[in-house]
């Protein structure tokens, strides 16, 4: 692949060039290998597979209690995956399964509040490195990271739905 000037692909994005987005890019992979590692940790404490912390994550951060359906659209999985991912879940106590009330065909699926102690319990070094790394920075500078991270999520998360 040609590369310019500044060692960049020559395909790299126009409001990329200049920026040292290899480093970017190394430093990105870095935090998610080391949030990673605290997740398969929680999951291997708990006795539950990766992909369980993925969804647990996934029923704890939604607006809305998710359905199964949701979910597995969410993660990518087939129907009996997500099945069987949850029966582990409502096993080691950390989510419910609850019909709703006007369409018995309907479940939502809810974090348990012990679950969520467990789970702060666990990440709350991270809590408190976040805090650390947090002290270098301005407000507006990490409003400026979060809005960034945000957009970052947003754009994997088109990438990863796209047919």
């Amino acid at each position: 692949m040609a590369t310019t000037r500044n060692e960049q692909p020559a395909d790299t994005p126009p409001q990329a060039q200049g920026f040292d987005l290899p480093a970017f890019a190394v430093q990105l992979r870095r935090l998610t290998g080391e949030i990673n590692r605290f997740a398969h940790e929680f999951a291997s404490d708990q006795g539950l597979h990766a992909t369980d912390v993925q969804a647990l994550a996934a029923i704890m951060d939604a607006e809305s209690p998710l359905t199964p359906g949701r979910l597995r659209e969410h993660l990518g999985l087939t129907s009996g995956a997500v099945t069987a991912c949850l029966d582990r879940l409502e096993r080691a106590g950390h989510i419910r399964r609850a019909r709703e009330s006007s369409d018995r065909r309907v479940v939502h699926l809810h974090f348990l509040p012990d679950a969520r102690a467990t789970a702060r319990a666990h990440f709350l070094p991270l809590a408190r490195a976040t805090a650390r790394a947090q002290e270098g920075f301005t407000p507006e500078e990490l409003r400026i990271a979060l809005r960034f991270v945000g957009a970052m999520g947003d754009e994997l998360e088109r990438l990863n739905r796209r047919p």
